[in-house]
């Protein structure tokens, strides 16, 4: 073993190459100098960045289809950006985290830490690269922190765990730092920094709350899945075949948007122009980029609208699809509004639609022609979900049989509270969730794909949520952690207790060994002595 800190020579070597892109270890004249120090704490904080953006780019997964046909809106170039996010991501964090391991390794080692001109020029890029991405949630994807907040209520104790076991690894290299320090000025402010961490992560769990923090017997029923536009996942979307698939998940609904053609019918679809789901750009290629609606029900009928499913799959688990449900899918049609009723009929499904464009200056005439489509297919009228909000009352007199379902929160003046409620998931607290329930008011919230995310509406009581994967929620039992919050509180005290006791024993030991190291009288003895007296005083 070399004395350099009990670390081996090869060892100190390899890390100083990669850090300081040094090969020769330093003398006792080299030391960390006050602008190193700086950027160790630089390098810390750009970790925590990193990972701070990792966590929540893997929170934006649920939602991430949303901002991939956005782009598409915009580009029409169709790519699942959530790869290119996760990957780049996980590149910085994981970047960040080999330094900050690397100059943990030197200081342990007693190397200098030079972190080189290359590794800084890197970590500052990587700063810029995420603060710009934080803007660009804030700008353009605000509804993510909501998001952000309610992950909290799935992850928040176990990120806490986690955290104080980082907290309490960290200990050793900061003893010894502490206590190899010879100026007082630097000593104090990293023991107080440290212990002041130390103790506001064990406080942490006060604020830390979960409606999975329950026992098994107050779980609430198992929230009802509605298949948004059938099951896009696992076939076309808004096509016979993603409804049917849907169906055989165990759906309880199709929730689906409406279109109305050139001459009168209405037709299932959810962009207002044909690009992205149909074969439009070849077999009309000058009206392609017209709207849907400017389409007779004749032209639509000519459109391949499954096999870009197949060319460009706008989910993973297409590419997984067997042979026979890849010949299928390129065999899709669009559907009219009309099919898809007699499908949900032979179901006996409820069916939830929009109807678009909703400022369509002939939107009434919209909504009359689908309420006659409606009636006129037989399909019984509690098996309707009627969601447009323009000209309800007018509906209510048409088709009195249909059950009504409104786009906003109850409002404190209104003379008619509404009994279903369709909501983002963002809208509704946990606390307002059960509130709607207790009150027997139906809550469907949408769009819900992660299983974490399902889980924590789930223990919140929410009545039905609106999801792509059917296929995967489906298969839950129930939520992926129920804990009683006596349970928790518990662990919370023996993990913060232990870790107290390790930190306490990593500070012991490395006083008692640098005692033996250093000379009668020095600094580090006569510092000791001071704070002792101090905290006797």
């Amino acid at each position: 073993m070399a004395k350099d800190g009990g670390c081996s020579g090869l060892c100190a070597t390899c890390l100083l190459c990669l850090y300081s892109c040094r090969w020769r270890r330093s003398g006792k004249g080299l030391s960390t100098s006050k602008c190193d120090c700086a950027w160790f704490f630089f390098l810390l904080g750009v970790c925590l960045f990193t990972l701070a953006w990792l966590y929540l780019a893997l929170i934006t997964l649920n939602d991430f289809h949303n901002l991939n046909e956005f782009i598409f809106r915009k580009t029409e170039w169709w790519l699942d950006w959530s790869l290119v996010m996760l990957s780049g991501t996980a590149t910085l964090a994981t970047y960040a985290s080999v330094l900050l391991v690397l100059a943990l390794g030197l200081q342990l080692c007693r190397q200098p830490l030079k972190l080189h001109w290359l590794h800084k020029s890197l970590l500052i890029l990587a700063v810029l690269a995420v603060a710009a991405a934080f803007v660009g949630v804030e700008i353009q994807w605000a509804s993510q922190w909501e998001s952000a907040h309610i992950s909290l209520q799935a992850t928040g104790p176990f990120l806490h765990i986690g955290a104080v076991v980082g907290m309490t690894l960290l200990a050793w290299p900061v003893a010894d730092c502490f206590y190899r320090t010879s100026r007082s000025a630097l000593r104090i402010p990293l023991l107080l920094l440290y212990l002041g961490s130390v103790f506001a992560l064990y406080l942490a769990p006060l604020g830390i709350d979960s409606p999975c923090f329950l026992e098994h017997s107050q779980l609430p029923p198992k929230p009802a899945l509605f298949g948004h536009r059938g099951a896009p996942m696992l076939a076309p979307e808004n096509t016979l075949m993603s409804f049917q698939k849907a169906a055989n998940c165990g759906v309880s609904a199709w929730e689906t948007d409406v279109l109305v053609s050139a001459d009168g019918v209405p037709f299932i679809m959810h962009d207002e122009t044909l690009i992205r789901t149909t074969n439009a750009e070849e077999v009309f290629p000058v009206l392609a980029r017209s709207s849907a609606s400017a389409f007779n029900w004749t032209q639509l009928q000519q459109l391949d609208a499954g096999s870009w499913f197949v060319q460009n799959p706008p989910f993973p688990t297409a590419r997984s699809l067997s042979r026979d449900d890849l010949i299928l899918a390129k065999a899709q049609r669009i559907l009219s509004l009309t099919q898809l009723l007699g499908e949900a009929e032979r179901h006996n499904m409820a069916v939830m639609f929009d109807l678009r464009p909703e400022e369509d200056p002939q939107y009434q005439h919209l909504v009359n022609i689908t309420v006659a489509a409606v009636l006129q297919s037989g399909i019984s009228p509690e098996l309707i979900l009627w969601l447009p909000e323009q000209f309800r009352d007018q509906v209510k007199k048409q088709a009195p049989g249909f059950r009504h379902v409104y786009k906003r929160k109850r409002l404190s003046n209104e003379t008619e509270a509404p009994l279903r409620v369709n909501l983002p998931y963002q809208n509704l607290s946990t606390a307002e969730i059960r509130e709607y329930r207790q009150d027997n008011i139906s809550v469907n919230l949408y769009v819900v794909n992660a299983p974490w995310l399902f889980s924590v509406l789930w223990c919140a009581g929410a009545s039905s949520v609106t999801t792509n994967t059917c296929h995967v929620l489906q298969g839950m039992e129930r939520p992926l952690w129920l804990l009683p919050r006596a349970t928790y509180q518990m662990i919370w005290i023996v993990t913060d207790c232990v870790s107290f006791l390790l930190i306490a024993w990593a500070f012991l030991l490395l006083k008692r060994w640098s005692r033996r190291k250093e000379p009668a009288g020095s600094d580090s003895d006569v510092l000791l002595t001071k704070i002792h007296s101090l905290l006797a005083e």
